[in-house]
């Protein structure tokens, strides 16, 4: 494996080439891709709560870890091996043996001024939200915790704009507070005045999350983006396989159907997969239009919480999440 990442025209499901935003998308696959992502992330804390059915948190949390790390281990092997060229052991090459197996050029190794942002992604993304989302749906239900988790892109525009330096505008500044303002009230009055330890679960995912997301953002412009959560998943492997043979050993598990079907789609769908659409749908699309498909999230998990799980949100919870919507839109806006 080489020092940099890269895309190549042999690669499946590599981002492809930045396209002008602006540019019309007529067949509308980029538009269906990155509405697949949303949906899959809206499916999210609904798989979690399936999952705990069967799995401790802690489980649940490290065999969702190792298995799509295993899934990103085995694309980024396979597409290394499309895209390359047999280096060794070709039938007919002077100077090499029939019997010696051929080499492939797999998928170069990012560079390593990347390694500590992707270091941030593994913390934030990988680990730190799934395992805080899931202690914290422990006791909360999922469509109280859609409804706070609706603030990411708030909180991830935050730390971008302390990330990179810019300075929004002030109208952007009194979107976003005003929808922390909202999630906050909604908390405190679902909570009986004071804040649980699930909320507190919730907020630190966001900060996590968050800041996950900006250090992903900031290398998908110098690397495909599936390549980042790819490489996020495959570092965090070392730690995830002991971990999930402790958990396992540790805490009860219950092999039900909605458990597995839970923890298999977390892994598969949520952690991989749907970031694999989404990041391919932003790069054909443009991130404006992109960040407007994903308004919808909240509002989606809360309709999948009634569906899947019979829960009966209360009425103030589509009401503050549309508030936030509303918030989201109006600092997409701000931002230009």
């Amino acid at each position: 494996m080489r020092a940099e990442s890269s895309a190549t025209t042999a690669d499946p499901i590599a981002v492809p080439a930045r396209r002008d935003p602006a540019r019309r998308d007529p067949a509308g696959l980029g538009t269906l891709q990155a509405s697949l992502g949303v949906v899959a992330f809206s499916l999210t804390f609904p798989a979690t709560a399936w999952g705990l059915e069967g799995f401790g948190p802690w489980s649940l949390v490290a065999v969702r870890c190792v298995l799509a790390g295993l899934i990103a281990g085995g694309c980024l092997l396979a597409v290394g091996m499309r895209a390359g060229t047999p280096e060794a052991g070709a039938a007919g090459v002077p100077g090499r043996s029939r019997k010696s197996p051929a080499r492939w050029r797999g998928v170069r190794l990012p560079a390593r001024r990347h390694w500590p942002g992707l270091a941030v992604v593994a913390a934030g993304v990988v680990l730190g939200f799934p395992l805080l989302t899931t202690l914290a749906l422990r006791t909360s239900t999922t469509a109280h915790a859609a409804v706070v988790v609706g603030l990411l892109p708030l909180t991830t525009a935050l730390f971008s704009a302390l990330r990179v330096g810019s300075r929004p505008s002030p109208t952007f500044w009194a979107a976003a507070l005003a929808g922390a303002a909202a999630v906050a009230v909604f908390t405190v009055r679902q909570s009986g005045g004071a804040l649980t330890t699930a909320d507190l679960y919730l907020f630190a995912a966001l900060v996590v999350c968050a800041a996950g997301y900006t250090e992903g953002g900031r290398l998908a412009r110098v690397m495909p983006g599936w390549q980042v959560i790819g490489w996020a998943l495959v570092l965090c492997l070392p730690l995830a396989v002991p971990a999930a043979a402790l958990a396992l050993a540790v805490e009860p598990v219950r092999l039900t159907a909605h458990g597995v079907a839970g923890v298999l789609w977390v892994a598969a769908g949520s952690q991989f997969l749907g970031l694999v659409v989404w990041y391919r749908g932003m790069a054909a699309i443009g991130i404006p239009r992109a960040s407007q498909l994903q308004l919808a999230q909240p509002l989606l998990t809360l309709v999948w919480s009634v569906l899947l799980l019979g829960e009966r949100p209360t009425a103030a919870a589509p009401l503050t999440a549309a508030a936030v919507l509303v918030c989201i839109a109006v600092t997409q806006r701000a931002r230009g």
